[in-house]
């Protein structure tokens, strides 16, 4: 990010990014540029896109400019700008590509031994592409509930019933409650385009370090459309500190699931929506903006000096059973009453008729 708002304000160029990118804050003094819609209004030429193929259009609409395409983003961001590559672009367009793959940065966490979960709802979108196999992982290595979700109410429904039910069953196993799109293997020809256009290699991720082939980046063969290669550094050693988080934002916390957005220390007071201090305030698909979205305004209640320790979700469950004024009580007994949801492969979480599930 830092490099992308360095080379806008500093390079005859034009930068497109997708939209959600241009408010993402990096950590610098209060009287410097910190995002890239502060660099667009101080008069840089960066323009908001949804697609990489806006990009070739730019690109080719000004033949005289060079175009820095600054492409962030997990595997389903990437594919598509892989795919961009591949087919081939203007000799004026190059990518400033921070990509990164999901599933070893769970693995970091996991390794760790202080994730602060129970179990795990991998994404849809990410296993569309790469594949459930790639979240196997969780079961095998670490005896984790794991189940795969897509974005609809019904999908996220089925996969936090299955773990749930694998929590209380103590019978753990990967659960694909997204089946209409994921499939064994992924998308072939998505990984085929990834594996051609970029290497994987070990890449920093902003406020947790380094992580080990977590993240992509544009092999020799097109070397000729990496900007990194065609405009100075601005990412040296000595501008590190803008890779960080600001002090007193937790996001990395929350990105790993250490602490729930509301119990970041900047929650609701200096991070909002309309001023983030913190990439997770920042898009739709941010945690802390989802929640805030939702209805939750207040920082959680800090007690002493440490952070408020809540009992796992499974664990509150059965310690609510019976207490009909309890706020997560929802019948006699019962801990969630199941819809009618879509299947998931897994035919014990596939049989959700509307039905009351009592804790073992």
């Amino acid at each position: 990010m830092f490099e992308a708002i360095q080379l806008a304000l500093n390079e005859d160029i034009i930068l497109v990014a997708f939209g959600d990118m241009l408010r993402v804050p990096v950590n610098v003094k209060k009287n410097k540029t910190r995002t890239l819609a502060e660099a667009k209004a101080q008069g840089a030429d960066i323009r908001p896109i949804a697609s990489p193929t806006e990009a070739v259009k730019i690109a080719k609409q000004n033949p005289d400019m060079p175009v820095v395409f600054f492409a962030a983003g997990f595997e389903t961001t990437t594919a598509p700008v892989a795919a961009m590559l591949v087919e081939g672009v203007p000799d004026n367009l190059s990518v400033l590509l921070s990509g990164r793959l999901t599933w070893p940065a769970v693995a970091m966490l996991l390794d760790s031994g202080e994730a602060g979960f129970d179990a795990l709802v991998a994404p849809g979108h990410v296993a569309t592409v790469m594949g459930p196999e790639e979240w196997q992982f969780v079961v095998d290595r670490h005896n984790m509930p794991a189940a795969i979700a897509g974005f609809t109410t019904e999908s996220l429904l089925a996969a936090m019933y299955s773990v749930l039910r694998q929590l209380i069953d103590g019978r753990y196993f990967l659960d694909n409650c997204y089946p209409d799109l994921v499939r064994k293997g992924g998308n072939p020809s998505a990984r085929a385009q990834l594996k051609k256009a970029f290497n994987v290699g070990d890449a920093k991720w902003r406020g947790v370090g380094i992580i080990a082939n977590s993240g992509y980046s544009i092999r020799d063969e097109y070397q000729q459309h990496d900007a990194r290669r065609h405009f100075p550094d601005y990412a040296d050693d000595a501008r590190k500190r803008a890779g960080e988080m600001p002090p007193g934002c937790d996001c990395a916390g929350v990105v790993l699931g250490k602490i729930y957005p509301n119990e970041c220390r900047l929650y609701g007071k200096a991070c909002v929506p309309r001023n983030p201090i913190g990439p997770c305030m920042v898009s739709d698909e941010g945690a802390c903006r989802i929640w805030w979205a939702n209805g939750m305004r207040e920082a959680a209640v800090q007690k002493g000096s440490g952070r408020p320790v809540s009992l796992p979700i499974h664990e509150r469950i059965k310690a609510t059973a019976g207490q009909e004024n309890h706020p997560e009580w929802c019948g006699p007994g019962c801990w969630i009453q199941a819809l009618h949801l879509p299947s998931c492969t897994n035919t014990q979480s596939a049989r959700l008729g509307a039905q009351f599930i009592r804790p073992g």
